[in-house]
């Protein structure tokens, strides 16, 4: 299978670090890889994001850092969700390869120019970079083939708050910039999606603690959530995003357009109307996507229906 050149934009954290797993376990065309500060402060996503690549033989991939806080919100992180380290407190081998010398907004430009429309471009973080690109250079709304983000909760309720979902609230200024801009085509996936997507604890037991690579480091990073925090499933947002950013057909698309509110009690709430031009997740082949995520990171798939509403 061939793919187009994709760009990831991280908060790696312990789904985007499952993200890139994937996205090399299906060996997609990873060009670069920009880090931001959500999930955890913006040095521990690109030291992450670095460790993650080299555990898998990908430190060849730049890693570009990018913004150390919102636009304009103060930067609070969600370290009781992924751990003090970002990576469920799991401990991986240190990186091979240093950052790379451009900055993520600088970075995001360059890779929109060189591939001018066949860029693929995924936001699995707050919306910092793409936003300060934006500002920097327009075009480059025109010149990202594809958009894929991680973010919102635009029929069902919110993660961080009633309304909101985490990567939208984090930076809803940001947020507001990019579902504003005209892009040649935006795709959404929200929670409406993410939160039927999960590795259960029944899955996560069946990977032996003896494997190595992509499904060992599942095993270590999902650990906290199944032992220590003891919830029922790990949500899997960012790699359902780097999925359907690969194969549209995983999920149903509906057209929005998206407002963002950026202040007060709703902050980060993303509202939709009919006519825009931002596809909407608003169903997914669960199973099919989950089997997929199990062969790419090399493990095993365990058919379990057991309720998520204890997940996370």
């Amino acid at each position: 299978m061939s793919f187009q050149p994709i760009m990831l934009d991280v908060d790696t954290g312990v789904d985007d670090a499952a993200a890139i797993a994937y996205a090399l376990g299906l060996e997609a065309d990873l060009v670069a890889v920009s880090t931001v500060a959500g999930n955890i402060h913006i040095d521990l996503t690109t030291g992450n994001t670095l460790k993650v690549l080299s555990l898998l033989g990908a430190e060849d991939v730049p890693v570009f850092r990018g913004a150390s806080r919102p636009l304009i919100k103060p930067f609070q992180d969600a370290a009781h969700i992924h751990g003090g380290n970002g990576l469920g407190g799991a401990t991986i081998p240190d990186a091979l390869a240093d950052e790379a010398d451009l900055t993520a907004p600088e970075a995001i430009i360059a890779m929109a120019e060189e591939f001018q429309g066949d860029l693929t471009f995924v936001a699995a973080g707050p919306l910092t970079n793409l936003a300060i690109a934006l500002s920097l250079r327009p075009q480059i709304a025109q010149q990202i083939g594809k958009l894929v983000l991680m973010g919102g909760a635009f029929f069902n309720p919110g993660n961080v708050t009633p309304y909101a979902e985490f990567n939208i609230w984090a930076d809803p200024d940001a947020a507001a910039q990019v579902f504003a801009t005209e892009w040649n085509e935006v795709i959404a996936i929200g929670l409406d999606v993410t939160h039927q997507v999960a590795i259960t604890t029944r899955m996560w037991e069946a990977i032996p603690e003896k494997f190595s690579g992509a499904a060992g480091l599942m095993r270590k990073i999902a650990a906290r959530t199944f032992t220590e925090r003891v919830r029922s499933g790990f949500f899997l947002h960012d790699p359902l995003a780097v999925a359907v950013a690969l194969d549209e057909s995983l999920v149903t698309l509906e057209p929005y357009a998206v407002e963002v509110v950026t202040d007060g009690e709703e902050r980060g709430r993303t509202i939709v109307r009919d006519g825009g031009n931002v596809l909407i997740a608003t169903e997914v082949k669960a199973e099919v996507f989950l089997r997929r995520f199990c062969d790419a990171l090399g493990m095993p798939y365990v058919q379990d229906d057991a309720g998520l509403d204890g997940a996370e």
